[in-house]
């Protein structure tokens, strides 16, 4: 099953249509996404039976989760990319925030705050089940669906001392892009062994696979429940691989006119072009 958001309303995306979930379900369902993943057993066992319904309100799609209550993001959840940032493998997941005003859709201009902008493209999970202190080995029961992710940064803010503001730097307007749709967890084969791809104006500059976290998807959704609980449409960035800007000789960053696509195998793409702040 695949969902999407336009409007700011919930959409099911089913063959070729895209429909109105509140006007589907004759208001059985809220138009409101946040609501819905409140529900999620509930929905998805309802839109299993639909085919057709009324359409979706025109205009492209927005973020899958527009206003989640929490956002977290890990770091070097990549054994390649912590080799390039020269960092020892971590024993615990490295977590931050993005703030949630930093959330947008998968088809965006992407303003640039400065010189220094980088991209990281992410695996995201949402979160479809409140998770409390979950096992690993029940993690994916809790799941939503996922979609994909870039985890732009302003690197100069984040790494600005005594101690370093990743949350602030990954957290300008437009720095979250998430979607285009949210793919439930049956529809893959395997879901912790999907491609992950950034191209930067054609080339490809971040290629792997999840299949290569540190941390997989499960072990995440253990590690962060034993500390707060993860509730219904709260999103998780998972980490990116290696060929982020700021490891590279010389460095290489964002420029007005640069066009950013990021894949994940089995759910689309984002896009975004960059232009000057």
């Amino acid at each position: 099953m695949k969902t999407t958001t336009r409007s700011g309303r919930m959409c099911l995306v089913t063959g070729g249509a895209v429909i109105d979930v509140e006007r589907a379900s004759a208001g059985r369902f809220p138009a409101d996404p946040l609501a819905v993943f409140e529900r999620w057993t509930e929905f998805t066992d309802w839109a299993a039976g639909v085919r057709t319904g009324p359409p979706a309100p025109e205009g492209p799609a927005e973020a899958p989760v527009p206003e989640p209550r929490q956002v977290f993001a890990i770091g070097l959840n990549y054994r390649d990319h912590a080799a390039e940032a020269g960092l020892t493998l971590p024993e615990s997941p490295p977590t931050f925030t993005k703030f949630m005003t930093s959330i947008t859709g998968p088809d965006t201009e992407l303003t640039l705050p400065s010189e220094f902008v980088d991209w990281e493209a992410e695996l995201v999970v949402v979160i479809g089940r409140r998770a409390d202190r979950v096992s690993a080995q029940d993690a994916w029961d809790h799941v939503a669906g996922l979609t994909v992710g870039q985890d732009y940064s302003e690197r100069v803010v984040q790494g600005a001392g005594p101690v370093p503001q990743f949350s602030l730097g990954k957290s300008f307007p437009g720095f979250s892009p998430t979607g285009p749709v949210l793919v439930t967890v049956d529809e893959f084969d395997d879901p912790d062994d999907l491609a992950v791809e950034c191209l930067i104006n054609g080339e490809s500059v971040q290629k792997s696979r999840t299949s290569a976290m540190v941390f997989p998807v499960p072990e995440l959704i253990a590690r962060l429940s034993a500390v707060c609980p993860l509730l219904p449409g709260d999103l998780i960035f998972t980490g990116t691989p290696a060929g982020v800007g700021h490891a590279r000789t010389p460095r290489r960053y964002l420029r007005p006119g640069d066009d950013v696509v990021t894949r994940v195998e089995g759910i689309g793409q984002l896009h975004q072009t960059c232009v000057a702040g």
